[in-house]
């Protein structure tokens, strides 16, 4: 039976994980709305069991997560839905307790930090003060789960991340450049690109869940998972015209042009309050994780941009 489950299993962190898993060579359970997604990702992998559910079902949660030890939420909703987001945690968490789960591991954002309070890079004692919707959304996400924890229902942990990129990672500040780089066109990108900034390599993030979610002394708090160090968009861009061989073509949208554009995209309006986060960047720092769990395999970003573009190449 699988004692570890990935709710959200479908998206670039799920399959990061899952990855982790196979290497170990361990059974796990992938749960998702839709079966044909779980079933394109997963569907090659004997050790994966795949489950749908509908998170507004109480029984369907509970059926999901029963026989579970361990559960990894990455549940992920549309931009401009966040308001979905303590509604699925309250909801996952009640039938996660029903079905008699210990553990949760929620992959969280930087998101209820709001603006910078201190100087970068910042620890998990900084405030969470979001002073955008979606912060709100995901402070009171994490505040739940938290709190769960705190009244003895089941033990929980937050391992909070920057922004990410990677092989297929559509949902990435990077993604367009690196088609760009693959197969020309325009690298569309969010501006200014000369701001201190990082991301994670989203297959290095697997191997650090797995350590966290085993680890007695990870759960009751949050902890960071920084980087691999600050760098600038221009930085990569440079990088992946290097790739290329040629430079690229490229159209920075700052938040003027987010606003206008947000009158005809949903997910561009969206994008509005968050830009802060590009002008006025917020570094993490994961010495705590560190010396809990040990050194971390950081992917260089040479590296991240070189596997990124010769898999968007792949046929």
């Amino acid at each position: 039976m699988s004692k570890i489950a990935l709710f959200g299993a479908s998206g670039a962190m799920g399959r990061s994980v899952a990855a982790a898993l196979r290497a170990e060579g361990r059974a796990y359970r992938v749960v998702g709305r839709c079966e044909a997604a779980l079933g394109a990702a997963f569907g090659h992998d004997p050790l994966a069991e795949r489950v749908c559910w509908n998170p507004d079902d109480p029984a369907s949660v509970r059926q999901a997560a029963q026989g579970v030890e361990t559960l990894v939420y990455m549940v992920g909703v549309n931009y401009w839905q966040f308001a979905l987001h303590p509604q699925l945690m309250h909801q996952t968490l009640e039938g996660a307790i029903a079905a008699g789960v210990q553990n949760v591991v929620l992959i969280g954002t930087i998101y209820p930090y709001g603006r910078l309070r201190t100087a970068n890079p910042v620890r998990e004692d900084h405030p969470r003060a979001p002073h955008t919707f979606k912060g709100r959304m995901r402070k009171a996400q994490e505040d739940l789960l938290l709190q769960a924890h705190a009244a003895g229902r089941i033990r929980a942990t937050v391992l909070r991340l920057p922004d990410f990129y990677g092989p297929g990672v559509a949902s990435s500040l990077l993604h367009s450049a690196i088609e760009a780089a693959a197969h020309g066109g325009v690298a569309q990108m969010l501006g200014p690109i000369d701001r201190p900034h990082e991301f994670v390599y989203v297959p290095d993030v697997g191997p650090v869940v797995l350590r966290l979610a085993g680890h007695p002394l990870a759960y009751g708090r949050t902890w960071h998972l920084a980087g691999s160090g600050a760098t600038t968009q221009q930085a990569l861009l440079q990088e992946l015209e290097r790739l290329a061989g040629r430079p690229l073509r490229r159209r920075i949208a700052g938040k003027t042009l987010l606003r206008l554009a947000g009158l005809f995209s949903p997910f561009m309006r969206e994008l509005v309050e968050m830009h802060y986060l590009v002008t006025d960047p917020l570094i993490l720092d994961d010495t705590a994780l560190q010396r809990l769990i040990g050194p971390l395999a950081k992917t260089p970003y040479a590296q991240g941009l070189r596997e990124s573009v010769a898999a968007a190449r792949t046929p």
